[in-house]
């Protein structure tokens, strides 16, 4: 026996629209907005949410450029900045290692080096040689040396002092370890303002 008729066609389940959130019954099976309107909308969101894709690879393109293009001295000032805001965030409520100036002085806080930097590049990053300054101390009396040992010796003891004052090896670091040091020093500098931001909250 020859059928003649069509088979009925099976409705399709109700769903809701993707755009407005209502729900509908498709006439498509992939349909999944409900109107004209939503799809032109739906059409927008999808073209924007490609666009910001679009951009956020470029920009990671870019700076994943710029990273490649930097010398050596380029990172060593980067980790320089770093660490020296470390030290900052690290003595922020403590007095200048150098004079009688409080935590609470409202001048210029500088990272100031025990032994320097050109006479002895191998503590340039030792958390022992580097204390927060004031700046008059550090900028305009080199350090202030004569008033810095005996309030480091205070600070972390005659012995570390003594060993800052001896020879050490020479500090010679990869591009590869620069970059991890200042993740390192970034990550505990963003660490401690988080801190102390939820202490403030707290009081």
């Amino acid at each position: 026996m020859i059928r003649t008729s069509l088979p009925v066609k099976k409705a399709l389940k109700a769903r809701r629209c993707r755009h407005c959130k209502t729900v509908f019954t498709p006439v498509r099976t992939m349909q999944a907005v409900c109107s004209v309107s939503c799809a032109q909308k739906d059409a927008e969101r999808v073209a924007a949410q490609k666009a910001a894709r679009a951009n956020r690879a470029e920009r990671k393109s870019m700076r994943e450029a710029i990273e490649k293009a930097k010398t050596r001295g380029t990172h060593l000032k980067e980790l320089q900045t770093a660490f020296n805001a470390f030290i900052r965030a690290r003595d922020a409520n403590e007095p200048c290692i150098s004079c009688d100036r409080p935590a609470t002085w409202d001048g210029q806080w500088h990272a100031s080096h025990f032994r320097s930097v050109g006479s002895t590049p191998e503590l340039r990053f030792n958390e022992f040689n580097v204390h927060r300054s004031c700046s008059i101390c550090n900028n305009f009396l080199s350090g202030n040396i004569g008033s810095y040992r005996p309030r480091l010796i205070v600070k972390i003891g005659l012995e570390k002092v003594e060993w800052l004052e001896g020879e050490h090896l020479p500090l010679k670091l990869t591009i590869a370890e620069i970059t991890d040091l200042k993740a390192h020093y970034r990550a505990k500098v963003r660490a401690m303002k988080k801190a102390a931001a939820i202490e403030l909250e707290a009081v």
